[in-house]
């Protein structure tokens, strides 16, 4: 039988319960969005279900939403069935005051280096985490560079002077 999105959602439903999943489709991309406390079942589900097999973590990203009050930050487990070549998207939101998600670390331990990135840029704390640390910044940081909280440039900087490129001042 061939894996079609219906299915998908008929399983998960059937295993969770139909009031706990939303579902969106984009880019014919099926998107699973979950409490965040169901983030390990349900990759777990995913991964042991014969049926359903998706066995490669692609990616787990963050994206913030500021406006959204107690869900600003998503984290984003994208995941891929190799043998019926089927992808799927599973959401789950948090609130930047208590950014504490599950890792998936003993399912895929290849989310190691994904999870201390997304930690890294994001904030996101990863509960369970064999070493969360940040990966490609330095320790000192005391922020998160993509969380839309922060300015794209600082204006206050001198390289960003007008005068240093020949624009400012008065050409006599």
């Amino acid at each position: 039988m061939m894996l079609t999105h219906e299915r998908i959602q008929e399983k998960l439903n059937e295993k969770f319960g139909a009031g706990v999943l939303q579902w969106e489709e984009s880019y014919d991309m099926l998107t699973v969005i979950a409490p965040k406390e169901l983030n390990l079942k349900i990759l777990q589900y995913l991964y042991e279900e014969e049926e359903l097999s998706f066995r490669f973590l692609t990616d787990i990203c963050a994206v913030h939403y500021p406006e959204q009050t107690g869900a600003e930050l998503a984290v984003v487990y994208h995941l891929h069935n190799l043998v019926a070549n089927v992808r799927l998207r599973l959401k789950v939101f948090t609130a930047v005051e208590t950014p504490d998600v599950f890792t998936a670390t003993s399912i895929f331990p290849g989310a190691n280096w994904m999870e201390r990135e997304t930690y890294d840029f994001f904030g996101v704390n990863f509960v369970g985490h064999p070493k969360l640390k940040r990966i490609l910044n330095v320790d000192e940081m005391d922020y998160f560079p993509l969380r839309k909280e922060f300015p794209l440039e600082d204006q206050t900087r001198i390289d960003k002077d007008d005068e240093m490129f020949g624009r400012g001042g008065s050409y006599n």
